[in-house]
């Protein structure tokens, strides 16, 4: 069963320079330094486009974790999405949105994933995952918000 998610983002930056933070690997790890996330090999610094991967190596709820990403679509400067091709869910997907306002940009964050391990990945899906990956999703999209020189 696939559980899904939607983050939306204000901020103040033109959708062309959020587009290209939401795929630096330099601001993700910035943005996930709580859980000592890096890039291990592939595209390890600097913007990610369509086609290349990155293994990234995290501590999550405790656990060390490896996850390969791979970016499956880009669109300049309207979307780009990325899946996980290995790592410790079933599935993983995350589409990243962005759109023009009057003062800056939105940028949307649409997340699809299923936890292995049958009925006990379905209940983690419900009880623990959704919520953890939501709050890391938010924490990320409000620091690529800003404080950055537009």
């Amino acid at each position: 069963m696939t559980v899904s998610f939607v983050c939306r983002t204000e901020s103040a930056l033109p959708p062309e320079r959020l587009f290209d933070l939401a795929r630096s690997v330099d601001a993700h790890v910035d943005s996930q330094r709580g859980a000592g996330e890096r890039a291990i090999a592939g595209v390890m610094s600097g913007l990610i486009d369509e086609g290349q991967e990155v293994p990234w190596r995290a501590r999550h709820f405790g656990v060390p974790l490896t996850m390969t990403s791979r970016i499956t679509a880009l669109e300049f400067p309207a979307s780009f999405t990325d899946d996980q091709v290995r790592g410790p869910f079933k599935s993983f997907r995350h589409v990243h949105e962005f759109q023009a306002t009057e003062t800056g940009s939105i940028m949307t964050d649409r997340v699809e994933f299923t936890a292995p391990f049958g009925i006990l990945g379905r209940l983690a899906e419900r009880l623990i995952l959704r919520g953890y990956l939501q709050r890391l999703i938010a924490h990320r999209g409000r620091f690529l918000a800003g404080p950055w020189t537009a």
